[in-house]
């Protein structure tokens, strides 16, 4: 006859079976941080904004020695309207309007393309080195931030918008206007539609608000100076708030995207990306602006405008 199978000790002793050891534990989950974008774009902007500067000044046509030009030979010819007639220290207005500055005039004959050119171009020394330095101050942040697609995208859109406003409010049709401030107001709009949109990742909340606000505030009072295109300026600012709202959304806190959650590990409570009002802002700016581009490029080629303002130069 076979043996019986030996019976457990602990079974002889009266003792349970120990329970089996709980499988050990997950290391904590943490996402990993973001990784700022490299900015490479807004430094480029800035390297063709002087480029272009130098080129103008290199083809104005600056008057002789005689009338007290102030000259600044590099390669011979790279010369500056003189002070009484240029205060910035630039070209001449018929050096712009060749080279593609804005105006109605022309636009209207056909010459679209200078709703664009007119951005790349500045009235002196003085409005390009002030724009410039916004540029940088504004613009590194958010690449870093958003990436340089949807900051070049704000950049030239919202310049459009700042080019098809000022050409609604000419109604005379004589204006000359240049500069990259159109463009500029737009990612100060975006910087405010960004923070409104993202509400719930900020802290203080208010103080950034409020002092937004007073940023933007000042730069506007800045168009009320003689020779300013304000409308440029109030277009692009329009353009670029609304267009923040689409282009510069964040995810809500607490967020984690699939891709960096580990095989098998069960997330509680798993978030979405946005929240509902974001979706609602987006959509909803994004029907105003395509409305009001078409709406204003529509009324510019039927040749209706609305009040003009005094006749200014540069933006």
């Amino acid at each position: 006859m076979g043996k019986r199978p030996p019976i457990p000790p602990d079974i002889e002793n009266g003792t349970p079976p120990l329970p089996p050891l709980p499988p050990p534990a997950r290391p904590p989950f943490r996402p990993p941080i973001p990784v700022p974008w490299y900015a490479w774009l807004v430094p480029l902007i800035f390297a063709a904004n002087f480029i272009t500067f130098a080129t103008t000044m290199y083809v104005n046509d600056c008057p002789s020695r005689s009338d007290n030009c102030l000259l600044f030979d590099v390669l011979g010819r790279l010369s500056f309207q003189p002070i009484k007639e240029n205060m910035l220290l630039g070209p001449s207005i018929p050096t712009l309007r060749r080279l593609g500055a804005l105006e109605r005039r022309l636009v209207e004959e056909g010459e679209k393309w200078r709703l664009i050119s007119c951005i790349w171009l500045h009235g002196g020394l003085l409005h390009l080195l002030a724009n410039m330095i916004s540029l940088l101050c504004i613009g590194m942040r958010l690449e870093q931030e958003f990436g340089f697609l949807r900051i070049g995208a704000l950049y030239v859109i919202s310049g459009l918008g700042g080019s098809i406003m000022s050409c609604l409010t000419d109604s005379r049709g004589e204006r000359v206007s240049v500069g990259a401030s159109g463009a500029l107001f737009g990612l100060l709009g975006a910087l405010l539609s960004e923070l409104i949109t993202n509400w719930t990742i900020y802290e203080n909340k208010c103080t950034s608000l409020m002092t937004l606000i007073l940023i933007i505030a000042l730069n506007l009072s800045v168009g009320f100076l003689p020779r300013v295109d304000n409308s440029a300026h109030c277009g692009g600012f329009l353009a670029g708030f609304f267009l923040g709202f689409v282009l510069l959304l964040r995810p809500q806190y607490g967020y984690v995207n699939p891709k960096y959650i580990p095989p098998g590990y069960d997330v509680k409570h798993r978030k979405s990306r946005h929240k509902c009002y974001q979706h609602v802002f987006r959509f909803t700016s994004l029907a105003i602006l395509l409305a009001g581009f078409i709406v204003g490029y529509t009324k510019l080629l039927r040749e209706h405008t609305v009040e003009s303002v005094p006749f200014r130069d540069v933006n």
